[in-house]
């Protein structure tokens, strides 16, 4: 039956009537709840409203499709009748998935930690109909625990303070929205002042604090263990840049990646790396596999690679990981367009399989000797068995272990390795495999369009600079609405099945997605790519900071602003993620080399001035914006390349994407038309830095400048190398 116009259909968004209302979601993590008794909601003003007008709380449960205690928590709690009957009764249930709506993430995760002193997901906060939360955690199992009560107990107490002390809850509500406004405010970013100068000391000292942090297993710090890509890049580019401490960033390095590519975290198989480690020495990984976290680790293997290795962590073993990375990202994670290639790249696989209807952890990733051995016969299952660390015992569970080897893997058991994996990688192809999360995160391409971009061009790979081009288009055609006029054009933050939906994106996005585009516009010369970050970063500018203070969001909910005392202002630290503002600073100053605006070059130096608190202090949680201050001291190198496109241009091009210096920013003449470059509302394709260079049709020429000063003009590799290390010195 049609509904009448302007009614809900029953159990969507807009429905009053209490059904669950998550079926008609593209949200893949909202569709897992759809069948729940809970009569969950989307997050809205729909579901505020409603509680309101019910005068009960909100209970908000966030999570993410591939969160392993997301799926425990909703098999014990959320599809229990006799739970969902009490929530239905007492409180309006709100799900989020956090990677659609890390803007409500953010501040209720704020507000988690500053109840509980604990964050994580699934996260469990309770709000006032107007959005503040007066009580949060996380998980909650269905029976008590130490220091744990059960979820029942919660909700119970929790609906009694509802009401017999009302007044102490909107008390502790507007106290901790006070409190949430304050810690905004000290990180509040004004991008129209002068300039700050940046002291070099902070980066030298922010390596040592680091050192002082380091595990001997590799990483920093102890279980769990997450992959520390932001401050990966920060140490790489440093060591890139000769000082005191170079080399001291550079071991730090070599150590942390190849404990990483050695150990259970890596896929040997399959490639790409799980979300992190359970252990110190990294042998028992978590096993979601997450887009953001792949894009940003094969950017770092690659330019560890372009650095030159070392005899710790060797630059051919660190290719062959990036390698088999890109790889995995798309074959496992790719979205076929019309021609069947990937187009996009979806979220994430799950930390679960299923197995004849039951979640087991990592299930499909685990070996038993006895397998190994009925598998390549009791030889060499029992030598591959040993290699890579796998027992009677399982680590995981009674179902295995992950393979684990270590160690580097040479000669014999090099050799063993390449004889088996085939038989291994075939026998895992046939078992359940974990779902996957088929959004499409705006900034997570963004990310994957800048590591596979420049794997392409240091690792000689043309395909993977295919797909780059690729995933761009399709950020271009689904995601962006180019702007009319004056107003900005909007980047919209998730896309399912080439339909873009919800929020415009957030400040990480536009960041993101801008930084994959220079990068991608470095490699290929395509103009049409400058032109489109530029147009993303125009918008950027107007939306979050429009007003001379940057915001992480453009304020897209009246009640995350309420959470938050009614203030919004930018978060400088690095979650599995760069920080947005850290990743903004780095376009800007992109954008300023390659453009000439000493504007851009100073809201950057603005924003770069969150660091002297954080380098020493908490250098873990502010790499990208060390990794950012390292390009601003290192440069602006800026390099262009003109001419005809021979292959003495392109020699030229090569040496300058091999070249490692962290302030290098690169232009080269398109030499191509390039229609529907106008498509990305950008006033030209032009990139100034090419102005006044050789005509198109010329030999071909490399001009390179640093701080308003220009070498003479080159026209062969070694001189341009000649150049490149005298302007490092």
């Amino acid at each position: 039956m049609t509904p009448e116009p302007g009614a809900a259909e029953p159990g969507s968004a807009n429905d009053s009537s209490g059904a669950n209302a998550l079926g008609g979601e593209p949200s893949a993590y909202l569709r897992q709840h759809a069948g729940n008794p809970v009569h969950w909601r989307p997050f809205g003003d729909d579901a505020f409203a409603m509680a309101a007008a019910r005068d009960v709380p909100v209970f908000l449960s966030i999570g993410y499709a591939a969160c392993h205690w997301c799926h425990v928590m909703a098999r014990e709690s959320f599809e229990d009748p006799a739970t969902a009957e009490f929530l239905n009764a007492n409180f309006v249930s709100v799900k989020v998935d956090r990677e659609e709506r890390p803007d409500v993430d953010a501040v209720y995760m704020a507000a988690t930690q500053a109840i509980s002193g604990e964050g994580g997901w699934p996260m469990s906060v309770f709000l006032l109909p107007d959005g503040r939360a007066f009580h949060a955690g996380t998980y909650y199992p269905p029976r008590p625990m130490p220091g744990r009560p059960s979820f029942r107990q919660l909700l119970e107490a929790v609906h009694e303070a509802w009401l017999e002390r009302r007044s102490a809850i909107e008390e502790n509500a507007d106290a901790l929205a006070r409190g949430i406004a304050a810690a905004q405010a000290g990180a509040a970013v004004r991008v129209d002042g002068p300039a700050p100068e940046l002291d070099p000391a902070l980066l030298a000292e922010a390596v040592r604090a680091l050192a002082r942090s380091e595990d001997a297993a590799g990483g920093f710090g102890t279980a769990p263990k997450f992959p520390p890509s932001a401050v990966l890049e920060f140490l790489i580019r440093h060591a890139a840049a000769p000082s005191g401490t170079s080399r001291d960033a550079q071991d730090l390095a070599a150590r942390t990646l190849a404990a990483m590519a050695r150990s259970a975290l890596f896929d040997l198989l399959e490639g790409g790396f799980a979300r992190y480690s359970v252990t110190g020495d990294w042998s028992v990984p978590h096993f979601e596999k997450m887009l953001y976290d792949n894009a940003q680790l094969l950017r770092g293997y690659v330019h560890w690679v372009r650095l030159g290795g070392t005899g710790v962590y060797p630059a051919e073993e660190a290719a062959a990981v990036a390698g088999g990375t890109a790889d995995w990202m798309l074959s496992a994670l790719g979205l076929p367009g019309a021609d069947g290639k990937p187009a996009a790249l979806a979220s994430s696989l799950d930390a679960d399989t299923v197995v004849d209807g039951e979640h087991f952890e990592g299930a499909s990733y685990l070996w038993t000797p006895a397998e190994l051995a009925k598998l390549l016969g009791e030889d060499d299952g029992a030598a591959v068995a040993r290699m890579m660390n796998v027992r009677a015992r399982g680590t995981v569970s009674e179902a295995g272990s992950p393979l684990h080897p270590g160690r580097r893997l040479q000669g014999p058991d090099s050799e063993l390795w390449e004889r088996v994996r085939p038989v291994l990688r075939a026998a895992r192809a046939v078992r359940p495999q974990p779902a996957r999360d088929d959004k499409v995160v705006a900034g997570w391409n963004g990310l994957a369009v800048a590591a596979l971009a420049e794997a392409g061009a240091v690792l000689d790979r043309p395909d993977l600079l295919d797909a780059a081009e690729r995933i761009a288009g399709y950020l271009e055609r689904v995601h962006w609405n180019p702007g009319q006029g004056q107003e900005p054009g909007l980047l919209v933050r998730v896309s399912h099945a080439g339909q873009a939906r919800g929020i415009g994106g957030l400040l990480e996005d536009y960041a993101f997605c801008a930084e994959g585009l220079f990068a991608l516009y470095a490699a290929t010369g395509r103009s049409r790519w400058y032109a489109f970050a530029e147009a993303l970063l125009a918008a950027a500018c107007k939306r979050f900071a429009g007003d001379g203070t940057l915001r992480d969001t453009a304020g897209e909910s009246s009640q995350v602003f309420n959470a938050q005392g009614r203030r919004a202002g930018t978060d400088p630290y690095d979650d599995a993620t760069p920080s947005g503002a850290a990743a903004f600073a780095g376009v800007l100053l992109s954008y300023s080399a390659l453009s000439g605006s000493a504007e851009h070059r100073a809201m950057a130096a603005n924003i770069l001035a969150l660091l002297p608190p954080l380098a020493v202090r908490a250098p873990r949680a502010a790499g990208w914006l060390l990794a950012t201050a390292q390009a601003a001291l290192a440069g602006p190198l800026e390099a262009a390349v003109a001419g005809a496109a021979t292959p003495e241009r392109a020699a030229l091009h090569r040496a300058l994407l091999l070249t490692p210096s962290p302030g290098l920013v690169i232009a080269v003449q398109d030499t191509a038309a390039e229609p529907g470059a106008e498509a990305t509302g950008s006033a030209s394709a032009v990139v100034p830095l090419l102005r006044g260079r050789t005509a198109a049709d010329a030999e071909p020429t490399a001009y390179l400048c640093r701080g308003m000063v220009c070498r003479l003009p080159v026209r062969t590799v070694a001189q341009l190398r000649e150049q490149l290390a005298s302007m490092a010195e």
